[in-house]
Order: structure tokens, then sequence, then C-alpha cells
């Protein structure tokens, strides 16, 4: 599965599937199972502009963060498998860490199931203290940003 970018007025919109496997004994999306298709959709978007992680923390650079923070609402169950889609942005990107905003949502964006936020911060492989983001991914996160109001 692609990060394509379908229309959506700031961000990006990536497609990702629901596997039957995925629900749970009500067949209902099971709640820990959104974080991880967020991961997944942001996980894509990142490899295709060439970030990636493969074992190696000091050569994963911009790659080597941790979350400190995730927060998530549900606004309506999903209850069948199939093609859905992670809307993506960035409400901040500051010197060692972000905050980006995602919504779980039908395949074409118009309908939203969850929503949150998750924050993380970049680290330094040997000391596992925050480090700045690399000049690279600064400029690659301005297309995220999200607009102020």
């Amino acid at each position: 599965m692609t990060a394509e970018t379908l229309p959506v007025s700031y961000g990006c919109l990536v497609p990702v599937a629901v596997h039957f496997d995925d629900l749970d004994a009500l067949g209902l999306l099971h709640n820990a199972r959104y974080p991880v298709l967020v991961e997944r959709a942001w996980t894509a978007y990142w490899n295709e502009r060439g970030y990636g992680f493969d074992g190696d923390w000091v050569a994963a650079g911009d790659s080597c963060n941790a979350v400190k923070e995730l927060r998530i609402g549900y606004e309506a169950p999903v209850s069948r498998p199939g093609a859905y889609a992670v809307h993506l942005w960035l409400e901040r990107l500051g010197r060692t860490g972000l905050t980006y905003g995602f919504r779980f949502c039908s395949a074409d964006g118009s309908r939203t199931y969850a929503h949150g936020t998750r924050v993380l911060v970049r680290l330094d492989p040997a000391e596992l203290r925050p480090t700045p983001w690399s000049d690279r991914f600064r400029a690659d996160g301005q297309a995220l940003l999200r607009p102020q109001d």
C-alpha cells in the first residue's frame, strides 16, 4: 500500500486496509488497532520519502524517535473490513519534537471514525536524549503543517 496523496485541504490522505482479524468479538474495529493503522500510514508516508528504519538506530537519523503522548477520540464504529484512509498532518514542528494530528476516516476522507494527536521526540541514539530534527526532515515536514486559523 502506498502513501498516495488524495485530495484534502492540508496534510495528506493515506489509504489503509482493515482486515477481518482487526475486528473485535462484536465485529467492530478494536480500539487498539486504530493507533496501529495510523502508525502504518505514517510509516508508509515517510518510507516513500526516504526515511526508514532497518534496525540500526545510528543510521536511522530522524526515525530514531519516541512517543511522548498519544490521544485518541472515537466518533463512530468501523464495522466492516475494507478500504479506509488516515488523514495525516503536523500540528507543530519544534526543534526536537513534533505533534501530528490524524483522522481515521473513510477511503475518500468524507467520514471520520476517530481522530487524535501524537507527540514524538527525536532521540540521539547513543544518549537517548532529545536531539534536533535534521534540516531535511524539517523541510519535508513543512508540507504537512496544518494552516493556522
